[in-house]
């Protein structure tokens, strides 16, 4: 769906005439995290202002795919929209250096930490978020994303010879193979066939999708090996957000800092409960959470993988990399 194409399904005028309804686009299904998120967003901004302001929430598809909805932020079309980082690659692809293994510490505290309160996400990155139009107006982690394999994982030796599947990323690609994979990009709809049938031996994805997808269906072992979020993004239309008074860009401000803890906790129960039902459904799956030590081992494997992130941004990427590397070190 393009751009024109949503603004007739929502019978839009110019957006100044409908800065007090605001359509809040999320890419996931209703009573996902996302949906959490925006239900609470809109529960509370419609509360603190008396119900002049409304918040509609578009759930997966209804205007199109993810991207385009960051399309139609930027083009003041909707007022905000949640999407994962992979999500914004061809929109800004400085927001990329989220996809590197072993950025981010394994604490959830932490991620929760840095990705609410970044210097450098809420100055430098955002800069670039502006430059396409968008404002960036929070970051949060849907957990963390999880091997399923056909065998134990636990070092890079035992990656070899096994096939990996990827989404199409110069970064996922060379993430995998600088861990001893042999990385395999499938359309995500052919990843279960691909794993019951052996075309690959593993994928990755956070549990909830594991979950919804099967994918522990036709895998043997579940294993946390700490190199990846699933980080997720909401941005507004840059140009629609400097249209509001500065008490309500605050107020948008001050209730997404306030739901930093409401969205850690959802994160934390949805993932548990997902994975209840996985180890209930196949009891005898392996679940492995590698070690320090062992994640080491991959973490040094990974080095080099940065340059290809590098190669796509050009040098404001090694820019960004080293702000966020500097303060994660301070942290």
């Amino acid at each position: 769906m393009k751009t024109t194409a949503a603004a007739a399904l929502l019978g839009l005028v110019p957006f100044t005439a409908l800065a007090e309804d605001w359509k809040f686009a999320i890419e996931e299904i209703p009573g996902s995290i996302m949906d959490a998120y925006a239900q609470e967003f809109k529960s509370r901004i419609e509360a603190a202002t008396d119900g002049d302001v409304t918040v509609t929430v578009y759930p997966m598809g209804t205007l199109g795919t993810p991207t385009e909805t960051v399309e139609q932020a930027a083009d003041g079309i909707i007022q905000f929209t949640n999407v994962s980082i992979g999500n914004l690659g061809t929109v800004v692809p400085e927001s990329q250096v989220f996809l590197l293994p072993y950025l981010l510490p394994s604490d959830p505290v932490a991620i929760s930490n840095i990705l609410s309160g970044s210097e450098t996400i809420y100055g430098p990155l955002n800069d670039d978020f502006r430059k396409r139009g968008l404002e960036v107006m929070t970051m949060y982690s849907e957990g963390p994303q999880v091997w399923t394999t056909n065998r134990e994982i636990r070092s890079p030796e035992d990656f070899d010879n096994f096939k990996m599947r990827v989404m199409v990323s110069p970064i996922l690609l060379e993430t995998y193979k600088n861990m001893g994979a042999s990385p395999t990009p499938l359309p995500f709809g052919e990843v279960f066939g691909a794993l019951q049938l052996g075309a690959v031996d593993g994928q990755v994805n956070p549990i909830p999708t594991i979950e919804e997808m099967k994918f522990y269906e036709v895998t043997s072992h579940l294993i946390w090996a700490g190199e990846q979020e699933l980080v997720t993004t909401v941005v507004a239309g840059s140009d629609w957000f400097e249209t509001l008074s500065p008490d309500r860009q605050q107020l948008v401000r001050d209730t997404m800092a306030d739901m930093t803890g409401f969205i850690d906790g959802i994160v934390t129960d949805f993932n548990q409960k997902r994975l209840d039902i996985i180890k209930e459904a196949k009891p005898d799956i392996g679940l492995v959470v590698l070690t320090e030590e062992e994640r080491d081992a991959f973490r040094a494997q990974s080095t080099g993988t940065s340059a290809a992130y590098v190669e796509i941004v050009g040098d404001r990427g090694q820019e960004l990399l080293d702000a966020l590397q500097a303060e994660l070190a301070g942290n």
